[in-house]
C-alpha cells in the first residue's frame, strides 16, 4: 500500500475517494437521525434505505454504458458536483421528509455513476500487479473513516444539528471533484451516439452471462447480498433477543466488524502475494457463512464479538479480491458495465433480503435469519468453486488478461 500511495496518479484517486467517504459518513449518520426525528418510526428510516436502493435498480444499466463511453474522470467530477448541490440542499432545508427522501435518492443516483467509474479507472493508474494493493488502500481508508468519524458525526448532529453534517458532505464532494480534475489519464476515444444505449447495456449483461467466471461472481454477489442485507440490518435484533446483550453492546459488535474489516487487507497483502484467484474471492464467503451459523448457535457475547471480527476480515478481503479480479479480467471497453451490473445485483439482493429477513425474524425468529444467511453464503462459495474448477468450453472467450 505504501508503494501505490507513493504514486501521484493513484494518490489523487485515493484522496478523492477518501475525502468523499469522510463526507458520506457524516451524511449517513445525519440522514438516519434526521429522518427518525421527522417521522418517529423505524419504517421512516427504512424508507431512506429504499430511496438509496431504487436509483441503482433504475440507473445501473445506463450508468455502466455512460462510464464505458465517456471520459471517466469527467463522469466522476460531474457526479461529485451534482451530489455537492444535493447535500447543500439538506444543509439548509431539513423540515420536510419528502425532501430528505428525494435528496437520498439523488445522492445514491450520483454514486451509481461515480462508483463504476472509479473502479474502472483504477487499472489505468496502477500496474496490474499493484491492483490488489490499490484496492486494499482504498478499502482500508474507507473502513477507518467509518470507525473514526461515525462517533464524531453523531456528536456533531447532537451538538449543532444535522445541517452541519450535510454541509461537511457537500464540501467533501467539491474537494473530491477538485482533486479529480487534476488527474490526467490517457483514455481511448469513446463513441457517444444515442442509438445503442440499450444494446450496449445488454452487451454487458451478455458478457457476464457468457463468461463462466464472471457468471459465478455475479451469482455469488447476488446470494451474498440476499444473505447480508438481512443479517447486517438485524444484528441489533440478534444482540437483544438471542444474545441477551444490553443495548450498548450493539456498538461493541459493530466495532468488532470494523476492526476485522480494517485488518483484512493488511493480512491479505502480507500473507498472499497475488490473491486474484477464485479461491481467495469465494473463500471469504465460506468464512462469513460459518460466522453466521456460529452467531445463530451461540449465546456468548464475547464469542459473538470475536466471530464478527472474523466476519469483518472476510468482508474486506472478499471485497478487495472481488474488485481486483474483475479489474484484471474485464477489458477496459466493458469494465463500467460489468461493475454497474454487479452493483445492481447487490442492491437488488439487499432489497429482497431486507423484506424477507424482517418477515422471517417476526414469524420464525431471528436465529432462522442467520442460519439462512449462512447457508446462502456457503451456497455462493460452492457455486464459485464449482465454476472455477470446471474446464472452460472450447468456444468461450476470455474477458481479459489471465
Amino acid at each position: 500500500m505504501r508503494t501505490v500511495l507513493a504514486q501521484p496518479a493513484f494518490r489523487r484517486l485515493w484522496a478523492a475517494r477518501t475525502v468523499s467517504q469522510w463526507g458520506d459518513v457524516f451524511s449517513f449518520v445525519a440522514l438516519a437521525i434526521l429522518i427518525y426525528r421527522l417521522t418517529g418510526s423505524g419504517l421512516g428510516v427504512a424508507g431512506v434505505v429504499v430511496a438509496e436502493i431504487i436509483p441503482v435498480l433504475l440507473l445501473a444499466p445506463l450508468a455502466g454504458v455512460v462510464v464505458d463511453r465517456l471520459p471517466r474522470i469527467r463522469v466522476m467530477v460531474a457526479a461529485d458536483l451534482v451530489r455537492a448541490v444535493l447535500a447543500g440542499v439538506l444543509a439548509v432545508w431539513q423540515d420536510d421528509p419528502v425532501v430528505v427522501y428525494a435528496v437520498a435518492f439523488g445522492l445514491s443516483a450520483g454514486a451509481v455513476f461515480f462508483n463504476p467509474a472509479a473502479n474502472s479507472v483504477l487499472p489505468s493508474v496502477v500496474t496490474d500487479r499493484e491492483i490488489v494493493a490499490a484496492n486494499s488502500a482504498t478499502w482500508t481508508a474507507a473502513v477507518l473513516s467509518q470507525i473514526v468519524l461515525a462517533p464524531l458525526a453523531g456528536g456533531l448532529v447532537a451538538l449543532v444539528g444535522p445541517g452541519w453534517a450535510f454541509g461537511v458532505n457537500a464540501v467533501s464532494f467539491v474537494a473530491s471533484a477538485l482533486v479529480l480534475r487534476g488527474l490526467r489519464l490517457t483514455e481511448p476515444p469513446r463513441a457517444v451516439g444515442r442509438r445503442r444505449l440499450l444494446a450496449e447495456a445488454r452487451e454487458g449483461v451478455a458478457l457476464v452471462g457468457r463468461d463462466r467466471l464472471l457468471r459465478a461472481l455475479a451469482i455469488g454477489q447476488l446470494l451474498a447480498a440476499v444473505s447480508a442485507g438481512a443479517t447486517s440490518a438485524l444484528l441489533v435484533v440478534l444482540a437483544a433477543e438471542h444474545l441477551g446483550a444490553p443495548a450498548d453492546a450493539y456498538g461493541l459488535l459493530v466495532a468488532a466488524i470494523g476492526v476485522g474489516a480494517a485488518l483484512g487487507p493488511t493480512l491479505l497483502l502480507r500473507w498472499i502475494p497475488d490473491p486474484r484467484r477464485p479461491l481467495y474471492v469465494f473463500g471469504p464467503y465460506v468464512l462469513r457463512g460459518l460466522v453466521d451459523l456460529v452467531l445463530a448457535s451461540v449465546r456468548s457475547l464475547p464469542v459473538a464479538a470475536g466471530a464478527l471480527a472474523v466476519y469483518g476480515v472476510g468482508t474486506s478481503t472478499g471485497a478487495v479480491t472481488f474488485n481486483s479480479l474483475l479489474q484484471s479480467q474485464v477489458t477496459d471497453r466493458t469494465r463500467g458495465r460489468v461493475f454497474a451490473l454487479m452493483d445492481l445485483l447487490w442492491q437488488a439482493g439487499r432489497l429482497v433480503s431486507l423484506g424477507v429477513g424482517g418477515l422471517l425474524a417476526d414469524v420464525v425468529g431471528i436465529r432462522a435469519v442467520f442460519y439462512l444467511g449462512g447457508a446462502l453464503l456457503l451456497l455462493a462459495a460452492a457455486v464459485g468453486f464449482a465454476a472455477s474448477r470446471t474446464p472452460a468450453p472450447p468456444h468461450e472467450v476470455t474477458t481479459g488478461p489471465q
